[in-house]
């Protein structure tokens, strides 16, 4: 009887694969992690027969954890506790602290065993990530291990409050390790939860897991850490694949990052600006030269979050019901219109019913901003009639602001301002969410037409 963790032989009509047994949630299937590092799974009505070439050491399971789905659909385990090793700190070096917010970023397979392990100890960093011991000396702490997907504001909150307490600690600088799939949220709402950092806080993600060959979360966490221990940046950024190659990564402004593939190593780019800097294991390369610099020990956080602040993407053939949701439930929200800010207030029966909505929503007290699905490019309120009807009823136009940020900035600015002060603000650059001058890098799109 085979057991996750055998190395086994599986062998269908169609093939035969080789690999380690790994455990599944569904009795109907049979995975095998393959030595790629890839997963491969198998009906079991379609497997002819189950080979042990190889037993695992031990069989007694480890205790779950959790489901891993941001890449892989991976059972999460608990590793044995073991007595941690002394780390031997360099006084010539600088201190990094890392802060694990889960991810596939802290994931790694035990081949032993055939389970994906969360690795979150300075020990276990530096065993996955040796280069790191010549850059900097770590401290860690894991804040939370939960998939981004999950995340509400009382998370940022505690990222925050973790942060604020390292930065007093006079740490050279914070890495954040988090899941991909909303770190660009993240990013933006601590870049608005922290009015003054005196050092810099990178967000480092992985695509891939740290046990495949071609996993991003080596160079992304060593630019990281070199980027904090040679530069003078202060501010939230991200620390993320330029290229799908291992070149350069790119540290970009945490209000103007987005996530732009599910699964390539060079997923998130830059909207309608540069990166900050580029980042490679020999060198670094300033883009910005205006960018946020220490300038002393000041650390001020406001952190508060209105939660009744929503998302609204506009698509044809909309049903007012919708509209009366948004107006109903909510103190302010976003709309993610077409092109320059369009929304369907216009000619049609249900349409006109969209826009009363809006207008008595807004005079009520409401508040509404307008972005564009389209990303690159800015919103613009006398292009066209339809948006002057829109700006004359009080819809706030958010300039280039993406859709995440604006969402991440209104819901902030209600949580810590007046209604009235946030219609002021939402509007004005704070962080670096609009761009004063636009850039639209086809780069990434020619790399994958």
């Amino acid at each position: 009887m085979p057991h996750p963790g055998d190395r086994v032989k599986i062998v269908t009509k169609k093939s035969t694969e080789e690999g380690i047994l790994m455990p599944t949630p569904d009795k109907n299937t049979v995975i095998i992690k393959l030595d790629n590092g890839y997963n491969l799974g198998f009906e079991k009505k379609d497997v002819t027969k189950i080979e042990i070439l190889e037993e695992k050491k031990e069989h007694e399971m480890k205790k779950p954890l959790h489901f891993s789905s941001e890449n892989e659909s991976n059972v999460r385990f608990h590793e044995p506790k073991k007595e941690p090793k002394e780390i031997k700190k360099n006084k010539a070096l600088p201190t990094i602290a890392i802060l694990h917010t889960g991810g596939t970023i802290a994931s790694k397979v035990d081949y032993s065993t055939g389970a994906v392990t969360a690795k979150f100890t300075a020990e276990d960093t530096l065993e996955m990530f040796p280069e790191l011991k010549n850059i900097a000396n770590l401290e860690t702490e894991l804040v939370s291990n939960m998939m981004s997907e999950d995340m509400h504001f009382s998370d940022y909150q505690k990222i925050a409050q973790a942060v604020k307490k390292w930065a007093e600690k006079n740490v050279q600088g914070i890495i954040i390790g988090h899941g991909t799939d909303t770190l660009s949220y993240t990013a933006a709402a601590l870049s608005f939860i922290f009015e003054k950092i005196n050092l810099p806080v990178l967000l480092v993600g992985s695509q891939r897991s740290p046990d495949r060959g071609s996993s991003d979360a080596g160079l992304n966490l060593i630019c990281a850490a070199k980027f904090i221990a040679e530069t003078d940046f202060a501010g939230i950024a991200t620390c993320l694949h330029q290229h799908s190659d291992d070149d350069n990564c790119a540290i970009i402004n945490g209000t103007k990052v987005r996530k732009m593939h599910t699964s390539r190593r060079d997923a998130f780019q830059p909207i309608n600006t540069t990166p900050i800097a580029l980042v490679n294991l020999k060198e670094i390369k300033f883009l910005q030269k205006d960018y946020p610099k220490k300038m002393d020990n000041k650390v001020i956080l406001k952190d508060k979050f209105e939660t009744k602040v929503g998302l609204l993407k506009v698509h044809p053939n909309m049903d007012p019901k919708l509209f009366e949701f948004f107006t109903k439930n909510y103190q302010a929200f976003v709309i993610e219109g077409t092109g320059l800010g369009h929304a369907p207030t216009n000619l049609g029966k249900d349409n006109l019913k969209n826009y009363g909505l809006l207008k008595k929503f807004i005079a009520d007290g409401g508040i509404v901003a307008i972005t564009s699905q389209c990303l690159y490019g800015a919103v613009h309120t006398h292009v066209y009639t339809n948006l002057t009807r829109l700006a004359n009823i009080g819809c706030l136009f958010c300039e280039d602001m993406l859709p995440e940020t604006a969402f991440i900035k209104l819901s902030w600015l209600l949580g810590n301002y007046s209604s009235e002060e946030t219609k002021e603000l939402l509007t004005k650059n704070l962080r670096g969410e609009i761009s004063l001058h636009r850039t639209f890098e086809k780069e990434f799109i020619d790399k994958n037409d």
